[in-house]
């Protein structure tokens, strides 16, 4: 009797369905996207929008200042088998981003200062009759060699822009989970439009839209809600005798009673400061992994401080 033509195919059909099982089986399984970071937020970022198809190691550890930090050679080491590097500008990237494309010339770089207006860093120079020198919302900035300020993060907004380009590059890295990105740039977008609003509503009604800052970082913050961050340090240093009196009297004549610092930097001046007007020191962390989270607690932080500014004994605040 004629061998039966339909076995074969039934064959066929069955090894085409588990070589696509196999397959399927080894994408979901595949390595994950290897991806460097310079600061804990950025980290934040990437996870939230690769989720479990991104491995993120961060060169800033907690507690350490990206304006001071060398990353050790083990880390400098790993880069040897990332397959992206997310940068935002800060300024040890300025030294090192060259010796790490040199420990990997096949490294993708993703800049999430692409397509951003950058505001500059404040002066920190006395203003003229004796204004606090403050850096207020929509500055322009100056001449091309002028410092640019690399806190993007610290706006809701901009990190929006940097979700959706970290997705872009994510999907041209590992285009058969580029539906996953999306999916989850999405999710990530509605959180931060949620903490957006909510900003928006805490910080509208504040009496005194200005707050003294040890460290210029929340300069797109401010521009977002606006509102000026005073800062006390000046031209990056701790400020002298004659700065800090001025800081002083401008504080008690502007009725500011808190002084806001972050965990990397040395807060003995602003505990001075603090002491001298009869109010306190806050920490407040732009490099907080915990990002929404941390933004609300900033907010509260500079609610609690307008109600209690104005105060204390001589202390007037501006109409």
């Amino acid at each position: 009797m004629p061998r039966s033509p339909r076995r074969p195919r039934a064959v066929s059909t069955a090894l085409l369905v588990l070589l696509a099982l196999v397959s399927a089986s080894v994408g979901a399984n595949a390595a994950p996207v290897r991806v460097v970071v310079s600061v804990l937020p950025l980290k934040t970022f990437v996870e939230r929008v690769g989720g479990d198809r991104v491995q993120v190691d961060v060169m800033v550890p907690p507690g350490r200042s990206p304006a001071t930090y060398d990353p050790s050679p083990r880390q400098v080491a790993t880069l040897v088998d990332a397959d992206l590097y997310v940068r935002v500008g800060v300024p040890f990237e300025a030294a090192w981003m060259r010796r790490f494309q040199g420990a990997n010339p096949a490294l993708s770089v993703l800049d999430l200062r692409d397509g951003i207006n950058l505001r500059p860093l404040p002066a920190h120079h006395h203003a003229a009759h004796g204004e606090l020198a403050s850096q207020a919302p929509h500055a322009e900035a100056g001449s091309a060699d002028e410092a640019m300020d690399s806190h993007l993060w610290t706006s809701p907004r901009l990190v929006r822009v940097m979700a959706r380009h970290i997705a872009e590059r994510l999907a041209e890295l590992d285009p058969s989970h580029a539906k996953d990105y999306a999916a989850n740039q999405r999710a990530f977008d509605a959180e931060l439009a949620a903490l957006d609003r909510w900003l928006t509503e805490r910080l509208a009604n504040l009496d005194d839209r200005r707050f003294l800052v040890f460290h210029p970082a929340w300069g797109y913050f401010a521009a977002d809600y606006r509102l000026e961050q005073v800062p006390i340090e000046h031209e990056g240093k701790a400020p002298g005798a004659r700065r800090l009196a001025a800081l002083v009297d401008q504080a008690r004549d502007a009725g500011i009673r808190v002084v806001f610092v972050q965990p990397q930097f040395d807060r003995r001046a602003a505990e001075q400061l603090a002491k001298a007007i009869g109010g306190k020191v806050v920490v407040i962390d732009p490099l907080s992994a915990d990002y929404i989270a941390n933004m609300r607690r900033v907010a509260v932080a500079l609610v609690a401080a307008d109600r209690h500014a104005g105060d204390g004994p001589g202390s007037v605040r501006r109409p």
